[in-house]
């Protein structure tokens, strides 16, 4: 990490792109991509066609630092080369993208109307590889279901114990506990998660800085206080579901939020496209979600 790249972040013109995919949304990412399941018998192959996908997306002309600022890796695209070059170091030296890695290991059992991060056991080994291949940062999702303030404040606390812990290891963190927008009660629940969230950024070190990586709040520019909080470089927004026409639409609405976009910015990308079709579709989903962002 470098000033550059702290500049870069927090106030650069773009969006986070999301090929973070893991194992068990894998599948459905290849399967969106024109590739079924019976295509591939194991995992290492399931995994070698998820990276050819995400390499032609990476080596794409419409993915330059134009638009996108950085891009969320999962831990197999962190240790594998594109063109020769470990991933990380390819995007920040070829493209002028910033790297970040899922580090979660997906969600505990639902409690309280949320569910928390699963523990990390090799969480120190973990960072530490991460520096090793040159991560500016590390992004780790629990999941927010109903308005219960016991269940939200727990998320928030487990969150920042972790993000002081990669704070510490010279990473960024983005903090990310999504709020359901299938939620019968997701309005009430982004209120709470709010509140919870000022009180744990008042817990930081002076200069701990770190990402917000929320759902599109139900009301507009609720999280315009977070954007502008001192500990924070930016806040993003992820898809959580909407198609990309609907969750433009609503990030549009949204001052100073920028998008951290998955299964939205792939929307429309398949394995039997042409360069030029695959190209034609990538920019075309990349503009607007750039637009969005900058709106």
């Amino acid at each position: 990490m470098n000033e550059e790249q702290l500049t870069r972040i927090s106030s650069g013109k773009g969006f986070i792109a999301a090929l973070d995919q893991s194992g068990g949304s894998t599948p459905k990412a290849l399967k969106a991509y024109g590739i079924e399941e019976n295509s591939y018998d194991t995992d290492d192959a399931m995994f070698n066609l998820v990276h050819e996908m995400r390499s032609r997306i990476i080596k794409s002309p419409a993915f330059n630092s134009n638009h996108i600022l950085g891009a969320i890796l999962f831990e197999g695209t962190m240790e594998r080369d594109i063109d020769g070059i470990s991933t990380a170091d390819y995007l920040w030296n070829e493209k002028g993208i910033l790297s970040f890695l899922k580090i979660d290991k997906g969600l505990a059992e639902e409690a309280n109307g949320v569910q928390l991060l699963k523990p990390i056991p090799d969480l120190e080994e973990l960072l530490q590889k991460a520096n090793h291949y040159h991560i500016f940062g590390t992004k780790e999702r629990s999941l927010i279901k109903l308005a219960n303030p016991t269940g939200i404040k727990e998320v928030v606390e487990q969150q920042f114990d972790l993000a002081k812990k990669v704070a510490k290891a010279g990473l960024v963190p983005i903090i990310e506990p999504e709020v359901d927008i299938h939620s019968p009660e997701k309005e009430a629940a982004e209120t709470i998660l709010k509140e919870e969230i000022l009180k744990q950024l008042a817990t930081l070190d002076a200069d701990t800085k770190v990402m917000l990586k929320l759902s599109i709040p139900t009301v507009d520019n609720l999280y315009e206080e977070l954007a502008n909080h001192s500990h924070v470089l930016r806040v993003v927004a992820l898809s959580g579901g909407y198609s990309r026409e609907e969750a433009n639409e609503l990030l549009s609405r949204n001052k100073q939020l920028i998008a951290s976009f998955s299964r939205a910015l792939a929307e429309g990308l398949t394995f039997q496209q042409t360069a030029e079709e695959f190209n034609k579709t990538l920019d075309t989903s990349i503009l607007s979600i750039y637009n969005a962002s900058i709106a």
